[in-house]
């Protein structure tokens, strides 16, 4: 699929839910699924792009959905956070036996398993065409993954963060429940804090707001278009400050 196509963007922060990695298991890894994201996440690399990702962990754990009636908030937090460095070392391997060099930083210190995050050493392994995974997401409760990956596309100096989802874009409404929901090819910050639409949530969009970071969403269940979405294709939704 790269073949042909050249990079819009030089370095790119991918953000993928836990939920990507389900694949058709109810719950935790399906191995098909990692291995068809891992591949997509190869190409976009063979494209001499520099490639950082934000996993969730929504597949095994997901803190705020307890919202703190049987486990404290914070600790259903951080068991989401262990979660997602498991799906970081999953997507490593795969990465890996594809022969693409790849690290995991964790946010939480766990040395037997991952580097701890570092902002200048995540840089040096993208500049030397690693692939860096962001896992535990802030290290801190109460902020998700997606506020993660907005806080670090602007550490590392993303010139994107592309928001991996399970439909083609934004919608006015869930596509999947409404097919009259209509799907918006770019908006911007306002419109989408306005709208409340589901992009991400409020405090990443503001953050991208602030630094003027732009988030292109799209499918990631359709083959290829991770990258074509990073060869600038109308692939998705743009998310943008005012044209």
């Amino acid at each position: 699929m790269a073949k042909g196509l050249s990079a819009r963007y030089q370095r790119v922060l991918l953000k993928i839910s836990g939920e990507a990695l389900l694949g058709s298991e109810p719950c935790g890894l399906d191995i098909d699924a990692v291995n068809s994201i891992a591949d997509e996440v190869a190409q976009v690399r063979a494209m001499g792009v520099q490639v950082a990702v934000v996993i969730g962990g929504g597949n095994i754990f997901r803190g705020a959905k307890d919202a703190g009636t049987t486990i404290e908030r914070a600790t259903g937090d951080y068991m989401g956070m262990v979660a997602t460095v498991i799906n970081a070392l999953a997507l490593q391997s795969s990465l890996e036996k594809l022969g693409v060099q790849t690290r995991v930083q964790s946010a939480i210190s766990m040395s037997q398993v991952a580097e701890p995050y570092i902002r200048r050493k995540a840089i040096r392994h993208l500049e030397k065409g690693r692939i860096v995974i962001f896992a535990a997401g802030t290290g801190n409760p109460f902020f998700t993954t997606d506020t993660a990956a907005a806080l670090r596309a602007m550490e590392i100096g993303a010139d994107v963060l592309m928001k991996a989802t399970k439909v083609d874009g934004v919608f006015s409404d869930d596509p999947e429940i409404n097919p009259d929901a209509v799907k918006f090819e770019r908006l911007t910050y306002k419109e989408v804090l306005e709208k409340e639409l589901k992009v991400m949530d409020a405090t990443a969009i503001a953050l991208c707001m602030d630094n003027n970071m732009s988030i292109v969403v799209f499918n990631l269940r359709k083959s290829g278009n991770m990258v074509l979405a990073v060869a600038g294709k109308a692939v998705g939704t743009v998310v943008a400050g005012e044209v």
